[in-house]
């Protein structure tokens, strides 16, 4: 089975949940978070703190993007042709 891919749908409603979501996503073993939305950038920066930590742990790696003017539909297109095109892309809102 590939690993999963993340887009996350801005605006984060429920900020106190981005750490939960981030875990998830190297617990199994996502190969992306692309951000999509107004603030996107900002966004896709906190998630690379939350990944990275106290950088002592160099397991925890995520491939994180960014798509500032992008529409909802052009990131998934983005996801399904990340890597190998064969794994699920999960369309996250926060």
């Amino acid at each position: 089975m590939s690993e999963p891919r993340y887009v996350l749908q801005l605006p984060v409603r429920e900020p106190g949940r981005l750490p939960e979501f981030v875990e998830r996503c190297l617990a199994t073993k996502a190969s992306l978070i692309a951000v999509v939305g107004e603030g996107c950038a900002d966004m896709e920066d906190e998630i690379d703190r939350l990944i990275l930590g106290d950088a002592s742990d160099e397991s925890r790696f995520v491939t994180t993007t960014s798509h500032p003017g992008e529409t909802l539909e052009e990131v998934l297109e983005f996801a399904r042709l990340w890597a190998d095109g064969e794994a699920q892309v999960v369309v996250v809102r926060l």
